[in-house]
């Protein structure tokens, strides 16, 4: 008991939070490297190897809603250690696994945990730190959601070539062990006193409409829009995601507050995250694409040519962090942005036997760039979000930002499929350099798309996060933005 009341609470939350982010995050990177390995092992054709990674998604997909539920009335640190051990536990059965529908099995029972990992780690992240620390509270959380990506590739190409596919599931485990113990003595326990009963009907709806919503979207682009599984799918979670809408906003005790979403600054920092979520993550999926099919090069010089981008918000978020303050989120978040459709266009200029160090210099900037929409927007979000409403809150944003990301794989990669990879050239199958460009320009549109919101961050609304440590801000400040969130303006 002594050792949690000396070590400092906002330290005991960033070691976890850090270690089981990069875990989860890094996870579905290297299992998609080790994809080839794994259709090999198990005797299977790409299509029906998908179902490794469908698995996963779906069920994270299912437990994200109720996550700020099982916080709130649970107690976060006991869903978060339960969903940190699970996760590891799931982690080491799939690396046992022996036959292909065992694997999917046990990446279910993954996706279930890291589904609770990020929304109920960001709440904690965010009681622990008051709002005048919450641009520190955003660099800390860019350290797993950039690295992980960025050397998941890297990592999970030297583990299946110089160990085995297994390993790519062995390497969560020992992090995973480690992290539990550190969070079980560490982490201080909270609940939210509430009565809220739970939401059956909402749970469902919600659960089942978005989980049938990412399958849609992330096997769409693999058997076309028109099949009729896809097709059904998608109809069908969408329109349970309507009714999930119409059931909570009438509920006197909803599965999420949709009620969140009269703060104006909440709802517009989630519209820009949605879209600069999709750009980059479609980007970062268009990218690798182009270097292993168009350009033949390896996972691992692929993985070391997008690794940049990593560097690049690790450097910017130095320069954000101190600007912040001063310049306030509406104008860094903009000016970010419009910096990254540059760049990405930028890309076009890229070809068959451009020099690789040129794309590696592009990648870099377009980190650099994103950093200054990640941190502010993620300060910014949650500057008028009671302690209360956190939990709430957090689930909502991380739903949003899955659904980005999937929306921003799907649509790029619909594009490309569309303007065709390949194309005859020469009597031969060569790659269309057009698709990929084509993937750029569509990555530049989303970013575009989430200026236009960004402009309508007011910084007034974050004047609490402005605050910088020891310094007194004006009670005005603070008072008008919690006012307007009250009358839902």
């Amino acid at each position: 008991m002594s050792s949690r009341v000396q070590m400092n609470p906002k330290v005991a939350v960033s070691v976890v939070f850090v270690a089981a982010m990069f875990m989860s995050i890094m996870d579905s990177t290297v299992v998609n490297v080790a994809l080839p390995a794994l259709s090999r092992q198990f005797n299977v054709t790409g299509t029906a190897i998908d179902a490794i990674v469908v698995g996963y998604l779906v069920s994270l997909a299912v437990i994200i809603p109720v996550s700020g539920w099982l916080g709130d009335r649970v107690g976060t640190k006991r869903i978060f250690v339960s969903a940190l051990v699970l996760f590891t536990v799931a982690s080491a059965l799939c690396g046992l696994a022996t036959s292909l529908p065992m694997l999917v099995a046990f990446r279910v029972l993954q996706g279930l945990a890291g589904g609770a990992l990020t929304p109920v780690g960001t709440a904690i992240l965010y009681r622990t730190f008051p709002p005048e620390e919450r641009v520190q509270v955003s660099r800390i959380l860019n350290i797993p959601t950039v690295i992980a990506p960025a050397t998941g590739p890297i990592i999970g190409g030297l583990l299946v070539d110089k160990l085995s596919w297994r390993w790519v599931f062995y390497i969560n485990v020992p992090l995973g062990i480690l992290a539990s113990i550190f969070a079980l003595f560490f982490l201080h326990e909270y609940y939210e006193n509430t009565n809220k009963r739970f939401d059956i009907l909402g749970f469902l709806l919600a659960g089942i409409g978005l989980a049938l919503t990412m399958y849609a979207l992330s096997e769409g682009p693999v058997y076309g829009w028109t099949n009729g599984t896809i097709l059904g799918t998608g109809i069908v979670g969408l329109l349970m995601l309507v009714a999930f809408v119409f059931v909570e906003l009438s509920s006197t005790h909803p599965m999420l507050d949709l009620h969140l979403f009269n703060n104006k600054l909440f709802r517009t920092c989630n519209l820009v995250t949605v879209f600069s979520g999709a750009g980059f993550m479609g980007l970062l999926y268009a990218a690798p694409l182009f270097l292993q099919e168009a350009r033949g090069v390896s996972a691992f010089t692929s993985g070391l040519t997008t690794f940049p981008e990593a560097l690049g918000v690790l450097v910017s978020t130095q320069i954000v962090a101190r600007l912040y303050p001063k310049v306030g989120p509406r104008r860094l978040i903009a000016g970010g942005l419009i910096g990254v459709t540059i760049i990405e266009l930028c890309m076009l200029t890229i070809g068959m036997d451009t020099d690789l160090w040129i794309m590696r210099g592009l990648m870099f900037l377009t980190g650099a760039g994103m950093a200054y929409a990640f941190i502010p927007v993620q300060a910014a979000a949650f500057a008028t979000i009671s302690p209360a409403e956190t939990g709430q809150a957090s689930a909502l944003n991380n739903a949003q930002r899955q659904v980005g990301a999937s929306l921003g794989v799907a649509l790029i990669s619909t594009v490309m499929s569309t303007v065709g990879m390949t194309h005859i050239a020469n009597g031969s199958v060569q790659p269309n350099l057009t698709a990929y460009h084509a993937a750029f320009i569509t990555s530049a549109i989303l970013a575009i798309i989430a200026v236009s919101f960004a402009l309508r961050v007011r910084d007034k609304d974050a004047a609490s996060t402005m605050r910088q440590r020891g310094k007194q801000v004006e009670p005005e400040q603070v008072l008008e933005p919690a006012l307007q969130v009250e009358a839902g303006i």
